[in-house]
């Protein structure tokens, strides 16, 4: 991974750079909501929890500076309007991460209820071509913008008893790969898997062994860096913190 920090296609350095994160309420989204506001970049949080979102913004030492909206990823028209609003007060990204993700309960495929894998795919899958269908012509003019779409270790391989997610996070790396073709020369977008961090959704596949992985907060301090060093040479690559 090119860590180079230089001109309109990096991300990194020491200027301040806006960073919009989806799921932002809980887990991933919000370690790496609270270590990029540490680091002093501006955070737009994004999920369908309120109260969550209203805890997370209480914990950040400027949180003026930032900018916590609900909205649901697998809606359409609450993403338009989530575009709209972020651009009204925030301006266009520099940086999109698009987490927010569900697992499905362990179970064999056959024995997967249809709302539950609609529920995956529309949120893994479908959330992200959302999020890419309103904020990309709005990088696209800048002529600059960096897009993380969260994949995982499953996005790279088969596991028992959630197939679900599994085929969701491979459609991830395949949708990745394939938008990356699509950019204009500055911009880039990637797929990053995390790793094994302890989680709700880890929580639901490992039960209490969860504990034995690392924590989120530990995790985003990595990440965090990781992500503000991406560059336009990254476009397209399948990458893990």
């Amino acid at each position: 991974m090119t860590t180079s920090f230089n001109g309109m296609n990096g991300v990194g350095g020491s200027s301040s750079r806006t960073v919009l994160i989806t799921g932002a309420s809980k887990g991933l989204g919000r370690a790496l909501a609270l270590e990029l506001a540490k680091k002093g970049h501006t955070v737009i949080g994004c999920s369908r929890n309120h109260d969550k979102l209203n805890s997370l913004q209480s914990e950040l030492s400027s949180p003026d500076n930032h900018l916590f909206l609900n909205a649901d990823v697998k809606s359409n028209s609450s993403i338009e309007e989530l575009a709209r609003v972020v651009v009204e007060k925030k301006g266009v990204p520099d940086i999109i991460v698009n987490n927010a993700g569900t697992i499905n309960r362990n179970n064999k495929i056959w024995e997967v209820p249809e709302d539950e894998f609609d529920a995956v795919i529309d949120t893994n899958v479908k959330g992200i071509a959302n999020m890419l269908r309103h904020f990309i012509p709005l990088m696209i003019a800048r002529k600059q913008g960096i897009i993380v779409n969260m994949s995982s270790g499953w996005g790279r391989s088969g596991a028992a008893l959630v197939a679900p997610y599994c085929a969701s996070k491979w459609a991830v790396e395949g949708l990745t790969r394939s938008v990356a073709k699509e950019l204009p020369d500055g911009m880039a977008i990637v797929a990053l898997n995390p790793g094994v961090i302890n989680t709700d959704m880890l929580a639901s596949c490992f039960g209490s062994s969860a504990t034995m992985y690392q924590a989120p907060e530990a995790w985003a301090v990595k990440a965090a860096t990781m992500i503000l060093n991406l560059t336009a040479a990254d476009n397209g690559a399948s990458l893990t913190v």
